[in-house]
């Protein structure tokens, strides 16, 4: 709908309105409205947002904001398509974060194969810089934010937040302990808030218009709007934004229907299930999900036809997981190998 360089085109379509709304209404009134949207990740945990905002904002010491867009699962390019399409949506959701939960500093994790979402996001920083929109002093207000790009080595493992974390201070990408959880002990050892990019950008509609007006989309349960990756045997792959509640079989509708009959769905991506036919109306939320005893994960839909060598299929999967696998303990090193 926009230009991705232009912060002009940004801004005449309603961009910035809300990080302007949020400075003169305060961090606290931020954080209220983010609870009241019942909003939860969208990386695939489903954390209440507003909960994890609020344990990181009463801290002591500097705080950090992370976004996390290594989105390495097989499958998953919302947040690639939200980079390259709309990359300043994500600058002023991040500095709308960055505000309500009082930190100075903000990290952009992005995918090492992603040089494309990379490099539309670094011009819209500089513009933003530029602009007054970022940086010291932002809009006049007082408050000082920034952002700094971190490209990722190609490892899936560093998707794991605290594996992340590892990542941008130069260690091998590991995950971490829990306890001590990121919220306490983050990167660089401070509290740290770790959100997807899809997460990021539903802020200026929350801010623009409410947390009530959020929840009433979707599900009591999964509130709000929901972004799909639709490939595989169908005929218009892509993304597709839906209100939460959706079910599997119109969201397969809307890309055009299969391209032959469909013998089984991947969903929620390799790290997934693959489901039959049977769960063609399952409505596509978390409760709904949880309940087939099956996950959203990151919102993969990949319908394989009847032609599909499942024995192959299965088998690269195996592969792709015994090649991403960081070695450190022993189930998954010597498992994955002994699954392939």
């Amino acid at each position: 709908a926009i230009d991705p360089y232009s912060l002009d085109d940004y801004r005449a379509d309603g961009g910035y309105a809300a990080l302007t709304k949020a400075l003169g209404m305060g961090p606290r009134w931020v954080i209220e409205e983010v609870k009241r949207s019942g909003i939860r990740g969208r990386g695939g945990a489903a954390f209440p947002m507003g909960i994890k905002w609020e344990a990181v904002a009463g801290a002591d010491s500097e705080r950090l904001l992370v976004c996390n867009a290594d989105e390495a699962e097989p499958g998953t390019f919302k947040d690639r398509g939200l980079m390259e399409g709309d990359p300043f949506s994500l600058v002023e959701s991040m500095t709308i974060a960055g505000f309500a939960i009082g930190a100075k500093r903000g990290f952009l994790y992005v995918r090492g194969e992603y040089p494309r979402a990379a490099f539309h996001v670094t011009r819209g920083l500089e513009t933003a810089r530029a602009a007054g929109l970022l940086g010291d002093d932002i809009l006049g207000s007082g408050f000082d934010f920034d952002i700094e790009i971190r490209m990722g080595g190609g490892a899936y493992i560093c998707g794991e937040e605290t594996a992340l974390f590892n990542s941008i201070e130069g260690y091998r990408g590991e995950p971490r302990q829990k306890p001590p959880f990121p919220t306490e002990a983050g990167l660089f050892g401070l509290p740290t808030i770790v959100n997807n990019v899809e997460t990021l950008v539903n802020l200026p509609l929350i801010v623009a218009e409410g947390g009530d007006a959020y929840a009433s989309l979707g599900t009591s349960e999964s509130t709000g709007i929901k972004l799909f990756c639709m490939s595989g045997d169908i005929a218009f792959p892509g993304v597709y934004e839906v209100e939460f509640g959706a079910t599997l079989g119109q969201l397969i509708e809307m890309a055009g229907g299969p391209t032959e009959d469909i013998a089984a769905i991947l969903l929620g991506g390799v790290a997934g299930s693959f489901v039959g036919t049977d769960l063609l109306d399952l409505p596509l939320t978390f409760e709904d999900t949880r309940a087939a005893g099956v996950s959203l994960g990151t919102a993969v839909i990949m319908p394989f036809g009847a032609s599909t060598d499942f024995d192959d299929l299965a088998l690269r999967i195996a592969a792709f997981f015994r090649d991403e696998s960081c070695g450190q303990c022993v189930p998954c090193r010597v498992g994955t190998v002994r699954q392939e």
